[in-house]
């Protein structure tokens, strides 16, 4: 997508050797991948511990078998 915004100077050269990339474009796109990609680890940080995970494959795969079992009939 192309678009026009204004970014100082100073900010872009850095973001530049940062990056290691050569176009402003490219860098540009690599800085914003790494924002987001961290603001989601961050997010999923933010939620450790707070959330309960059943393990149940092993009942889920037992239905799947009864299912299976069901439609062959």
């Amino acid at each position: 997508m192309r678009t026009t915004i204004d970014i100082d100077a100073k900010l872009l050269e850095q973001v530049l050797i940062a990056t290691g990339e050569k176009s402003k474009s490219k860098a540009v796109q690599v800085a914003l991948e790494k924002y987001v990609r961290d603001w989601a680890i961050a997010e999923l940080l933010a939620v450790a511990g707070k959330l309960e995970i059943v393990e149940n494959l092993q009942e889920l795969e037992e239905l799947e078998i009864e299912k299976q079992k069901k439609l062959s009939w």
